[in-house]
């Protein structure tokens, strides 16, 4: 577990979890440095597992305790939510703004493009991890996608998973395997994946970059409505697991955000 001091931000105590300071384009300059170093010394290195923070994860780490441990063992938790965002505002360390993965993955794209690192895209069906692989070339050119696999497989396949990424010389994992499977296959193995400089669960990503779901407007993201948005748009699905959440992460959020905080707080002083 990496600490506080690794990163050039401030981390700050929002829904029970130590949240990042940080923007978007800060973030991808971190991406680039850790992989950097870890292409340095690839045997010795153990990836930086980078985590996002929504109501979702807020809810499900109140009511499972082995989530909640999980997530305390992030290298980096940013805010992939409006909510957490506006409940920063009245902390010591307000957030500059909401990383939601799926902008931040094109400003992760574009640093990649800048500095040569190489992307291994894991998760969804197969059709649809083609289709955003498919869209990934089309839209950065000069990001080196060295594997894909889609996320269909069981556990007794991970050491053979990862030794496939681990061979492709990725820098970056890209992890879509739903909340919060993604992030436990990320965390049980990381040991599986030296050389590789991050692992970034990234959800419902490949949906968007193949087109089969559409973005919120503009002004509902930054009014903290992109949930009311999708819940529309996929009622059966989102529906009621947003209005199961919903109200308890806003309760996790007032009760679990540090709003007298007066220093960085690192991860291990979470639980």
């Amino acid at each position: 577990m990496s600490k506080v001091a690794d990163y050039p931000f401030p981390v700050v105590m929002i829904g029970g979890f130590p949240t990042a300071a940080v923007s978007r384009t800060a973030l991808a300059e971190c991406m680039v440095q850790d992989c950097m170093r870890a292409r340095a010394s690839r045997e010795d290195w153990t990836p930086k597992v980078v985590l996002s923070s929504n109501g979702q994860g807020i809810a499900l780490a109140g009511t499972d305790a082995s989530f909640a441990s999980a997530m305390a063992q992030a290298d980096i938790i940013h805010a992939d939510g409006m909510p957490v965002v506006f409940a920063s505002r009245i902390t010591q360390h307000p957030l500059p703004e909401r990383i939601a993965t799926t902008d931040f993955f094109h400003d992760a794209a574009r640093a990649a493009e800048a500095h040569g690192l190489r992307f291994y895209i894991l998760g969804a069906t197969e059709d649809q991890n083609c289709r955003a692989v498919d869209a990934i070339r089309r839209l950065y050119p000069g990001v080196e996608i060295v594997g894909r696999r889609n996320g269909y497989f069981g556990s007794e396949e991970d050491e053979a998973v990862c030794e496939e990424i681990r061979r492709s010389g990725a820098d970056v994992l890209w992890v879509a395997l739903g909340k919060p499977r993604q992030e436990y296959w990320a965390l049980r193995n990381r040991h599986r994946l030296a050389g590789v400089g991050w692992i970034k669960t990234c959800g419902g990503l490949y949906a968007f970059l193949a087109d089969d779901v559409p973005r919120a407007p503009g002004w509902m993201r930054a009014a903290g409505l992109e949930w009311l948005f999708r819940a529309i748009s996929e009622p059966r699905r989102l529906g009621l697991r947003y209005l199961t959440t919903n109200p308890y992460s806003l309760f996790r959020l007032l009760r679990h955000t540090d709003f007298g905080t007066r220093r960085p707080v690192p991860v291990r002083e979470m639980y």
